[in-house]
């Protein structure tokens, strides 16, 4: 069984930055593409960023050119650095990992406030 353990999340006004952190346990992590949802209220989860094992990425238009997504395979954790944000990113923000056979696993998420 898979455990995703996000942090990182927290309050930051406009324009500021914060670093997600997902921790996973098991021995899977750095054959498994990894990626960083959100889901703002009343809203539908979306992606935000991704990444494959091979190190691949692909992110929302919204957040092209201010989050950074990276991995360190060898701590099984995958990061979200978020720059310049702004109030529209706030949201619960949420870990996925999805093996090579498909299954997909979510961390409990972590709240992400930005004040205007």
């Amino acid at each position: 069984q898979v455990q995703l353990v996000e942090s990182g999340g927290g309050l930051v006004q406009a324009g500021g930055s914060l670093r997600l952190s997902c921790a996973a346990s098991g021995s899977i992590f750095s054959l498994s593409a990894m990626g960083w949802y959100r889901q703002a209220p009343g809203k539908q989860r979306e992606l935000v960023a991704s990444m494959t094992s091979g190190g691949s990425t692909n992110y929302a238009d919204s957040v092209k050119g201010r989050f950074t997504i990276s991995r360190d395979n060898a701590k099984s954790t995958v990061f979200l650095q978020m720059n310049s944000l702004k109030p529209e990113d706030t949201a619960v923000y949420y870990c996925n990992l999805r093996t090579v056979f498909d299954n997909a696993y979510w961390g409990q998420g972590t709240q992400v406030t930005v004040s205007s």
